[in-house]
């Protein structure tokens, strides 16, 4: 029989985390990379987790560097020496090479971009192995390889540079490397499209289909030339596409997505509109277009966080993006009026899965000499994904 005892996160998961409603053999098995944390960490209550949370990082002093992304919970982030979006951090600790050990909390897809930036003598640490990214999931390798594969059989990959977000894997942004792609953030993803059209006839982009489409929409490409290649089709069918409609794309978008923003809808928009008048509607590019349409405005994580930081005493906003981020808002401005845009918002699950008790476990065993969930990239993968990171860089600086 499973015991309860044997879940590595029993109790830490978000009630919005659908791992959490599976049966507890399925949930093992999607746990299966997670070393199990002491029994001792499970029973220690919030005040005695800041405690030694705290007195770990005075031990370790400036050989360790937190990270926190915008989206992480509360009692987390406020251990974070820096918060920003995923690249930021990362590039922000390469820039602090005085840290020998790199705690990113955050997803997977964030600590592999930190490891692919640090020096090689920087341990780039994930508090819990299960916080991954369920977008950057949606594409794997063997999925875009077949997907590439299939593009070559109809002569179509020579014309066509693949493009990934920063929310996939290191594998992903090798393989752009490799074949003279780039990887983009939400942020410059319109100056890397524009880039990527004067390079080659269209873009193969994964694996947000909403990011895609916006940033395509804002460039003019008419969505009949953004056919969308569902992954979840049989090889041989060019992702539910004929030859005809694939030949005269510009993108090519792959059918994935993140749940948080897939939530918003133009119904919340207009029911906001209704119930605050004046409000400002800003939401992420992630969302769906028809809502990015609707909306006041859009951008990155940075760019809502600027659009309400230096918007006038008493403006009234409605936020599309993850809900950590929106009540940290609320409390920084609180002239103003900052909402969610979903009445019955949920956290990013897997980013909820940094608890502060993982937290504790990794910096107490750093403490003592061991580095437990290191985040590594295999060599060859990292220099051909940095290659792609590089082509960014020079792209939008």
């Amino acid at each position: 029989m499973v015991k309860e005892a044997l879940l590595p996160t029993a109790g830490l998961l978000s009630p919005c985390d659908p791992v959490a409603t599976v049966p507890l053999r399925e949930q093992l098995a999607f746990f299966r990379w997670q070393q199990d944390i002491p029994d001792e960490y499970r029973g220690l209550d919030a005040p005695q987790l800041v405690e030694r949370i705290a007195a770990a990082k005075a031990k370790l002093a400036e050989r360790l560097v937190i990270l926190g992304h915008h989206y992480q919970r509360d009692d987390v982030i406020r251990f974070a020496d820096q918060r920003g979006d995923s690249f930021k951090l990362a590039r922000w600790a390469a820039a602090n090479p005085q840290a020998d050990y790199v705690v990113f909390c955050g997803v997977h897809f964030m600590a592999e971009s930190a490891d692919i930036l640090c020096a090689p003598h920087q341990s780039v640490v994930l508090p819990n192995m299960t916080a991954g990214c369920s977008m950057a999931d949606m594409a794997s390798l063997d999925d875009v390889m077949s997907c590439w594969d299939e593009l070559a059989a109809t002569g179509l990959s020579d014309d066509t540079l693949p493009v990934t977000y920063i929310n996939s894997t290191a594998a992903l942004k090798a393989f752009c490397g490799e074949r003279g792609g780039v990887v983009c953030t939400s942020s410059n993803a319109p100056a890397v499209f524009q880039w990527a059209l004067t390079q080659k006839r269209r873009v193969l982009f994964f694996p947000d289909e909403h990011l895609g489409r916006v940033t395509g929409r804002a460039l003019g490409v008419p969505l009949a030339q953004m056919p969308v290649w569902n992954r979840r089709l049989s090889t041989g069918s060019l992702g539910g596409n004929d030859i005809a409609t694939l030949r005269d794309s510009r993108v090519i978008l792959w059918n994935g997505y993140c749940g948080v923003h897939q939530r918003f809808t133009v119904d919340q928009v207009r029911r906001i509109r209704e119930e605050y008048p004046g409000v400002r509607v800003v939401v992420h590019p992630e969302c769906r277009l028809e809502v990015v349409e609707a909306a006041d405005s859009y951008g990155s994580t940075e760019h809502i966080i600027r659009a309400v930081g230096e918007s006038p005493a008493g403006s009234r906003w409605a936020v599309g993006t993850e809900i950590n981020l929106v009540n940290r808002l609320a409390r920084g401005h609180r002239d103003k009026t900052v909402l969610s845009l979903d009445p019955d918002p949920c956290p990013c699950s897997t980013m909820y899965r940094i608890h502060p008790a993982y937290l504790c476990w990794v910096l107490e065993r750093l403490v003592e000499g061991e580095v437990v969930n290191r985040v590594t990239v295999e060599p060859e993968t990292a220099r051909w994904a940095k290659l792609a990171l590089e082509r960014m860089l020079a792209i939008s600086c």
